[in-house]
C-alpha cells in the first residue's frame, strides 16, 4: 500500500521510515498499563496512644503479685482524668484587642495534616483497690500502699488493701 505524501512533509516521511519501530514502541510503553494500585495514605498515628487502663491494672497485678507474702493479686483502679495531649496553639491579636486562637497542624503531603502536640498529661487515678491472700499482715499491706503509690502517685488514704476470701 503506497500512500502519496504531501509535497512539504516528504522529509518527514523519511525520518519516519528510519525511526518508525522506535516511536511505535515508545507509544506502546506510554499507553502500556503499570498494574499497580494506589496506595491509600493512611495517616500515621501520633506517638502517645490512648491510656490503657486494663493493661495498666494487669501489669499492676502481675507486679504486686511478686511482693513477698502478697500471693496473687487482683488491682482495680479508677480514673479522675484520662490522658489527653496539650496541642499548639496560635494567637492573634487584632487591631481593636480581639484575640483569635487556631490550633497548629502540620502538612505530612497529599493534602493530610497533623496537629502539634506539645506535651501529653499523663493519667490522674482517683482510687485504688488491692485484693490478696496476704493483706491482713501489716507488713505486706505497707510494701503493697507503697507500690501502688509509687506506681499512680495515689496517697496512702486512696489505696485500700484487703484480704481476699480464698
Amino acid at each position: 500500500m503506497n500512500i502519496p505524501w504531501p509535497p512539504g512533509l516528504s522529509a518527514w516521511k523519511k525520518r519516519l521510515a528510519r525511526y518508525g519501530y522506535v516511536l511505535l514502541v515508545g507509544a506502546v510503553l506510554l499507553l502500556w498499563p503499570t498494574g499497580g494500585e494506589k496506595e491509600e495514605t493512611v495517616p500515621q498515628e501520633t506517638a502517645q496512644t490512648e491510656f490503657d487502663l486494663e493493661g495498666f491494672e494487669e501489669k499492676l497485678t502481675k507486679t504486686i503479685s511478686q511482693i513477698q507474702g502478697a500471693g496473687e493479686a487482683q488491682v482495680v483502679l479508677s480514673l479522675q482524668s484520662s490522658s489527653r495531649q496539650v496541642l499548639a496553639q496560635d494567637r492573634e491579636q487584632g487591631s481593636q484587642g480581639d484575640t483569635s486562637t487556631t490550633t497548629v497542624t502540620v502538612g505530612r503531603g497529599s493534602g493530610s495534616q497533623d496537629v502539634v502536640p506539645l506535651q501529653t498529661v499523663a493519667p490522674q487515678f482517683r482510687g485504688a483497690l488491692v485484693v490478696c491472700p496476704g493483706g491482713d499482715d501489716p507488713q505486706v499491706r505497707l510494701a503493697v500502699m507503697e507500690a501502688v503509690s509509687a506506681v499512680t502517685g495515689l496517697g496512702s488514704n486512696h489505696i485500700s488493701v484487703c484480704k481476699s476470701a480464698a
